[in-house]
């Protein structure tokens, strides 16, 4: 059951996502309307890899902590990515039924906050110290009951938010002058960070490849980003739409109360694959990620 499971809760996120990210619902809207189909290739979580006190005991709030509900879907770690100068790593996730109940890969990222100077590393420490214990991912007693889909679901649902309080409005600008995959922590904790629209799934001649997808989109004025990472010979190429910008809640300084200033969310992406030789004799569709594309992704939440 835990594949159905699965299925049904990335559904549950992607309507919230498409309702916040307009751009997906356009690329939705233009895919369908050509008679082609639309499936997503994965779904990106970012985290901080660090431990605080909570009412649970101490918690690691990096990868680990989405990894809980992932493995206990099903989902097994499937290749991991350093990005040293940036201070990140990630680990992406695969379904071994997969194909079978048309899942999305996930990839999991995590900001590495003992490598950020000392100051930077406090003010994201005090800020998510704050952790509540509701949303806490409380896995065995919920997926022991698989009686009730939706009520699963939901509680599931509680770990994509975010679990700490808003942060003071200087935290979040500080932090943001050094890592602004940081100051997006932030703000939004464990939200989406994107859906990644699968070329391959299209199957509509009126778009066949990554290019003039993008283009199409383009035309219709969604932004996009000017390059497509990657090539054919090493299997994956990548591009996305800029990410949308939203008015988020912060605590002023001055007054201590909460106001509202714009920032940016979330991006949709866009991914095709290649065959590539694993191996000599060997051909398969590549099914990983690579370090510099996701590297340059990484960049389209800046502000």
């Amino acid at each position: 059951m835990k594949p159905e499971l699965a299925s049904d809760l990335w559904e549950s996120l992607w309507q919230e996502y498409q309702a916040r990210v307009n751009y997906a619902q356009i690329y939705q809207n233009m895919i369908r309307e050509a008679g082609g189909t639309v499936a997503n290739d994965h779904i990106a979580f970012r985290s901080l890899r660090l431990v605080v006190d909570s009412p649970q005991g101490k918690i690691n709030l990096g990868i680990n902590h989405l990894a809980q509900i992932a493995e206990a879907l099903g989902y097994e770690p499937a290749g991991e990515y350093t990005f040293a100068a940036t201070h990140l790593y990630a680990r992406h996730y695969r379904h071994p039924q997969q194909a079978e109940f048309d899942l999305p890969k996930l990839f999991i990222s995590e900001l590495i906050v003992d490598e950020l100077p000392d100051t930077i590393a406090q003010l994201i420490y005090q800020t998510v110290s704050t952790i509540s214990a509701e949303v806490l991912p409380v896995l065995t007693p919920v997926l022991l009951d698989e009686n009730n889909f939706a009520s699963i679901i939901q509680q599931l649902k509680q770990t994509f938010t975010r679990p700490w309080q808003i942060p003071r409005r200087s935290v979040l600008e500080e932090v943001n002058k050094i890592t602004q995959y940081g100051a997006w922590v932030l703000l939004h904790g464990y939200a989406v960070n994107h859906f990644t629209g699968y070329i391959n799934r299209q199957n509509t001649p009126v778009y066949p490849d990554i290019d003039t997808t993008a283009e199409a989109l383009a035309n219709l004025g969604v932004p996009m980003k000017a390059e497509i990472e990657g090539n054919v010979t090493c299997g994956l190429r990548q591009t996305a739409t800029q990410a949308v910008t939203e008015m988020v809640a912060v605590l002023d300084d001055s007054s201590h109360t909460e106001i509202q200033i714009p920032w940016t969310y979330a991006y949709y992406e866009l991914a095709q694959r290649y065959i590539i030789e694993i191996e000599p004799g060997k051909p398969e569709l590549f099914d990983a990620f690579l370090g510099k594309n996701a590297q340059q992704l990484f960049e389209m939440t800046r502000r």
